[in-house]
């Protein structure tokens, strides 16, 4: 992944999938840092960072392709090899404080980054969009599917249980202490010959 060439696509990057049964709405917003926000055309209180979260279908073509780009996200994660992690969060894009930030995740007890990618046993990952009307039209929903660039929610869990369970909006996928799940947000474009994507780890604190 060329770092310069995805920077200079990031601002414009907007996007929305299919989902299992629903249609999948992703966007990248300003600041890189903020939640995802909708794009669908819906009313003002429906379109905020609480809209529901959904799988998505297995059968989307984005699906591989975030599977992909998370597995390979965790993997990086896994080594706690800040130059291998890096790279992926932005490179010479991501700040002193992002890096310093992610470090604090995958070394402190309390992150929920150690459980869901260190512990002994299966490690589960689900990749997640937002829930969008399901009167859309089939064009629209071809439009979507067909689009260049996407945003998704990647969560990771170590539950002995099976997995799960995972969070129903974008507010819960937060990173807090106490969490048992560690989500990532990936911002993917597959405009000009190479596929570029980008990874952010993002946490707030409790209110």
């Amino acid at each position: 992944m060329t770092d310069a060439a995805f920077a200079a696509r990031l601002p414009g990057m907007r996007a929305m999938l299919i989902s299992s049964a629903l249609v999948a709405a992703f966007a990248l917003s300003t600041p890189v840092v903020a939640a995802p926000t909708s794009l669908l055309p819906t009313e003002p209180e429906v379109a905020q960072p609480s809209s529901k979260l959904a799988p998505l279908a297995a059968d989307s073509a984005w699906t591989p392709r975030f599977a992909a780009a998370a597995d390979q996200l965790a993997a990086a994660l896994r080594s706690r090899d800040e130059a291998q992690w890096a790279p992926l969060l932005g490179g010479q894009w991501l700040s002193a404080a992002d890096r310093e930030r992610v470090r604090t995740l995958l070394g402190d007890r309390s992150s929920p980054f150690p459980p869901a990618l260190f512990a002994k046993g299966v490690t589960h990952r689900a990749i997640f969009g937002w829930s969008a009307p399901a009167s859309l039209s089939a064009d629209e929903r071809a439009a979507i599917e067909g689009g260049q660039e996407a945003e998704a929610l990647v969560c990771w869990s170590a539950g002995r249980n099976g997995p799960g369970p995972w969070p129903a909006t974008a507010v819960e996928a937060d990173n807090r202490p106490g969490r048992s799940y560690a989500c990532a947000r990936i911002a993917y474009s597959i405009r000009g010959e190479t596929p570029t994507w980008r990874a952010f780890i993002e946490q707030r604190e409790p209110a």
